[in-house]
């Protein structure tokens, strides 16, 4: 007996909500209730769970449903190749596209972004090249997603040349490629074109966000620019709208620790206004160690064990 009109759209929709907030719980309810009213085997049904595991990074419960679709389209290709590598699980991730290819299954302008990530994460250079070739090939050279993921994937494996071809060849550019371009450069020392390229960023109207600042910053902290760190910082919010996070205040640290501003740092963290957490406390102790700061490390031990106090405080009141 077939499942009342309405049933089956109504359930995926569910489940379609529960991937978008990984309410991992709620899916499992679905999935139980699914079964018991026999649509867990419709292909629809299947397709929304294995996309809903596979949003809420249960990877061996998507592969397992996966497994029993009897259409596995390139949709649940991407899901997984996209939830492995999420997971900073590049090997599997390239496995099934390689499986996606033996089925010969087409590929999407969805699909290659991820297999790049991947590549890039495993610095596998050689195949890179293969899925720039498949983008030019399949007529993806135009799109934004492709080209900023080829960026990435050539300035990882250390091809600067190859990443600033690309990057050159775009006709539309967005703050993830300028972002993407800088980090390359950054990543291997070339902390002049970084600035340059910032300028240039600058220049051509895209506004910098909190990623391009995390890029510069390191940049700045890694290559001893602390004056040009500190203005950079300082524009952050003044020019360009965008409030400081943890991942800045922690460069900021970690760039003034570097060249023995400790007393600086330590300014900075008591006027931040987020919560501090263990990597930015262990970027102003390792820095108090290393320039001799007693007297700064007694302190910031102080604050520590007063902020202790107070969580387990709060506990004890809840």
């Amino acid at each position: 007996m077939p499942p009342p009109r309405g049933l089956i759209p109504f359930y995926a929709n569910l489940l379609e909500a529960c991937s978008l907030s990984k309410n991992l719980q709620t899916v499992k309810q679905l999935h139980a209730k699914t079964i018991r009213l026999c649509i867990s085997r419709h292909d629809f049904i299947r397709t929304k769970l294995v996309f809903s595991y596979a949003s809420c990074a249960q990877l061996n419960q998507a592969n397992l449903l996966f497994s029993f679709c009897n259409r596995q389209s390139t949709f649940l290709f991407n899901t997984l190749i996209r939830a492995h590598s999420s997971q900073g699980l590049f090997s599997q991730s390239l496995s099934i596209f390689i499986r996606m290819l033996a089925a010969i299954k087409a590929f999407d302008r969805h699909t290659l972004p991820v297999v790049l990530k991947s590549c890039a994460g495993l610095l596998a250079l050689r195949l890179g090249k293969q899925v720039h070739g498949a983008i030019l090939v399949n007529g993806f050279a135009l799109d934004l997603a492709n080209l900023n993921a080829l960026i990435s994937m050539y300035a990882k494996c250390g091809e600067l040349v190859a990443a600033r071809k690309v990057f050159d060849g775009m006709l539309i550019r967005n703050e993830i490629s300028w972002s993407a371009i800088l980090a390359g450069y950054g990543m291997h020392g070339v902390f002049g074109e970084v600035f340059e390229l910032f300028d240039r960023m600058v220049e051509a109207g895209e506004r910098p966000d909190a990623v391009t600042f995390t890029t510069i910053l390191t940049a700045c902290s890694h290559g001893g620019f602390t004056e040009k760190g500190r203005e950079y910082f300082g524009m952050m919010e003044q020019r360009f709208g965008v409030k400081p996070r943890l991942e800045h205040y922690t460069c900021m640290v970690d760039m003034l620790g570097r060249v023995g501003r400790v007393e600086e740092a330590e300014e900075l963290v008591l006027g931040m206004t987020v919560e501090p957490d263990a990597a930015l406390w262990g970027a102003l102790l390792g820095a108090c160690r290393i320039h001799g700061k007693v007297e700064v490390a007694e302190r910031v031990e102080q604050m520590l064990y007063g902020r202790l106090l107070g969580v387990v405080s709060l506990r004890h009141l809840q």
